[in-house]
């Protein structure tokens, strides 16, 4: 299972499409641990392009402070679970915590 999470300036972007880098975590289905962690530049913003980069490198879910609805409705195309208003700012304890079922959320914070 790997998670995405768009980063910015080292903590998790507040919007999905903006951001500098995704950290990429392949996770241990039975433990819930991660097994490896990688940060790539993104491919830029433009329209459509993420959900599908992201689905090429095998990504499961993304989680993200706030994405717009055309993006969201990509990724569900894709089968990639999408988790909005992390309020974690540090993209591998957002992952931890949503495997351990504890990451705190708010609102979308994109409204396109």
């Amino acid at each position: 299972m790997r998670y995405a999470v768009p980063v910015s300036n080292g903590a998790v972007s507040p919007h999905f499409g903006h951001c500098e880098h995704f950290a990429l975590f392949d996770i241990d289905e039975q433990t819930r641990e991660i097994l490896k962690k990688e940060l790539v530049p993104s491919p830029g913003h433009q329209p459509g392009l993420l959900p599908e980069w992201l689905a090429e490198q095998g990504v499961s879910f993304v989680i993200a402070g706030g994405m717009g609805s055309r993006a969201q409705n990509l990724f569900q195309q894709n089968r990639i679970g999408v988790i909005l208003g992390a309020l974690e700012s540090d993209p591998e304890k957002a992952v931890l915590n949503h495997l351990d079922g504890q990451l705190a959320t708010g609102d979308n914070i994109c409204d396109h």
